[in-house]
């Protein structure tokens, strides 16, 4: 029987749903091997109930960190693990046992954050550059949610491509009672969820928004997240701009997220680079018809579901998005190809491949 770790300090975050559907589908798989998860305090019981047979230990050390580099690293040490899987590319960069790791996509590398020092974060993102090329040639084996993610890693880090497995994430029906949102209650909208981070365009999706009203009106945008720096640039521009009916909704139930799947003219998804791409599918899940942005691996999730439109044209974006707001035959039409689509993903099979990685890399 062989010891795995698995660094679950991601749990619960937006990024770390990845890690938490790996750990419950894995732990339904019943794998011969010691299982060992290390998280923060405030995940301990929610690990130790969908893996209960999986143990479950504290950590202390933070992401990106002096610790992480020196405290974790040594607490993983003694735990003498045969496999040691980082689900994020941020670990101990000197630690010499057998590693599994997942990079997610390179986005972090290639674009800056304006909420931020200029020069703390460049400089951070020099050290982010070097631990990806370091992580992924000192690893065993390595994990990308798309194909394109997995081109992309193989070109800037230098390794086999046959060093990498990719693993395709799935979304989820969710199950909370539909909620209404009271200020779209009753309204005509479409809407984008997720971080207002720079690459996530959404500046030129307000601009094209700006435009579909003028000529409609009685149409609302709704951009769904928990309110931060980014999104109150974004809040201000529309102010300034004097753009109407422009809905900045802040932290939304499970419940109310459902209800705007459901009842939204279009799910807008205006990105510039993603490595997956989660939210889009999982509105494809309850029916929401898709226009989506081109680039990076977009087209391989979404496949031929949903519409699509070059991010930085913001006048091929107003047309495309346009196209599906104004013809409720087209919505209907799109709306069945999403539920078809996203059925296809599977959570389950991404574990059972991960296990397989695994398995490879002990054998090794």
């Amino acid at each position: 029987m062989s010891k795995i770790v698995i660094d679950a300090r991601e749990s619960g975050t937006t990024t770390g749903r990845y890690v938490d559907k790996m750990v419950e589908h894995l732990h339904k798989l019943k794998p011969r091997h010691e299982v060992i998860l290390l998280a923060k305090t405030h995940r301990l019981q929610y690990l130790r109930e969908i893996a209960p047979k999986f143990v479950v230990i504290e950590t202390p050390f933070k992401e990106f960190t002096f610790g992480e580099q020196t405290g974790f690293k040594k607490q993983i040490e003694g735990l003498n693990a045969d496999l040691v899987h980082f689900p994020m590319v941020q670990q101990p960069v000197f630690y010499k046992g057998c590693v599994v790791t997942t990079m997610q996509d390179l986005t972090t590398i290639r674009f800056r954050n304006p909420t931020k020092n200029p020069i703390v974060y460049w400089s951070k993102q020099q050290v982010y550059k070097w631990v990806n090329k370091r992580a992924a040639r000192k690893s065993e084996a390595l994990i990308t949610p798309t194909q394109y993610v997995k081109d992309d890693v193989a070109e800037y880090t230098h390794v086999s491509p046959d060093k990498i497995t990719v693993t395709l994430e799935a979304s989820d029906f969710i199950s909370d009672e539909p909620e209404p949102v009271k200020e779209l209650e009753g309204k005509r909208f479409i809407m984008y969820v997720g971080r207002p981070t720079p690459h996530k365009n959404l500046g030129r999706l307000i601009d094209a928004f700006a435009i579909l009203q003028k000529e409609r009106p009685d149409l609302y945008l709704a951009l769904v997240g928990k309110t931060d720096a980014n999104y109150e640039r974004h809040a201000a521009y529309v102010k300034e701009r004097g753009i109407p009916n422009v809905i900045f909704t802040g932290f939304t139930s499970d419940g109310q997220l459902r209800w705007m799947y459901e009842h939204t003219l279009a799910y807008t998804f205006p990105s510039l680079s993603e490595g997956f791409g989660l939210p889009p599918l999982e509105a494809m899940i309850h029916g929401a018809p898709v226009v989506a942005s081109n680039a990076t691996c977009i087209p391989e999730v979404l496949g031929s579901a949903a519409r699509y439109f070059n991010p930085l044209d913001i006048e091929e974006m107003t047309t495309k998005i346009g196209e599906v707001v104004d013809d409720p035959i087209v919505r209907e039409e799109m709306s069945e190809k999403s539920k078809k689509h996203a059925a296809k993903f599977s959570w389950s099979r991404m574990a059972t491949q991960t296990l397989a990685v695994y398995n490879q890399a002990l054998s090794q």
